[in-house]
């Protein structure tokens, strides 16, 4: 091989290099990347994790939207949680107060946190939680039980074409994260 070759090679590799360690950092950004961009345009369903101010343009009585409720606890979390109202109607506009059902039913203290998803993903931006038990982490003791609430309301600039969504909540322990 000639030393023209040689540098070549070098150079070759050493940009690959180079490519390997920005695709390795372009992975770990993606995480918070993705988080941002669906937080801004309500993309895949996630809500604000901060509360709305309460509405002051009025209600749309034009309209009734029809809000489901679900939950779900993660691999691991040995509570009951459900809602106590599986569904209602509400105008766009309206403030509505909801309440979560949540039970510890281990024999220790369990710290814990649920996540909300809004589907269809693009009514996310329009669902407003005023007060949320999402917004705080949720320590229970062995076999204590709790009512959680949720105020909030669905924006009049919902889109007409989305009559009915479903929020979601996955409830996490957080226990060892809280602890540390």
């Amino acid at each position: 091989m000639t030393q023209t070759t040689e540098q070549n090679i070098q150079k070759t590799v050493k940009k690959l290099v180079l490519v390997v360690f920005a695709m390795f950092g372009f992975g770990f950004a993606l995480v918070p990347l993705y988080d941002v961009f669906c937080e801004v345009t309500g993309l895949n369903g996630k809500t604000s994790n901060e509360a709305a101010t309460a509405l002051v343009d009025g209600v749309d009585t034009s309209r009734t939207v029809k809000v489901q409720f679900i939950s779900r606890t993660a691999q691991g979390i040995p509570w009951q949680f459900k809602p106590m109202t599986n569904e209602i109607s509400v105008h766009p506009g309206e403030m509505k107060l909801v309440k979560f059902y949540a039970k510890n039913e281990s024999v220790r203290d369990i710290i814990g946190q649920a996540v909300p998803s809004v589907s269809p993903g693009i009514a996310a931006v329009y669902f407003q939680k005023i007060e949320c038990f999402c917004f705080n982490h949720q320590p229970l003791k062995a076999q204590e039980e709790v009512e959680m609430a949720l105020q909030f309301y669905v924006d009049p600039e919902l889109p007409d074409d989305v009559s009915e969504l479903t929020l979601s909540y996955t409830l996490y322990d957080i226990t060892a994260k809280a602890d540390s």
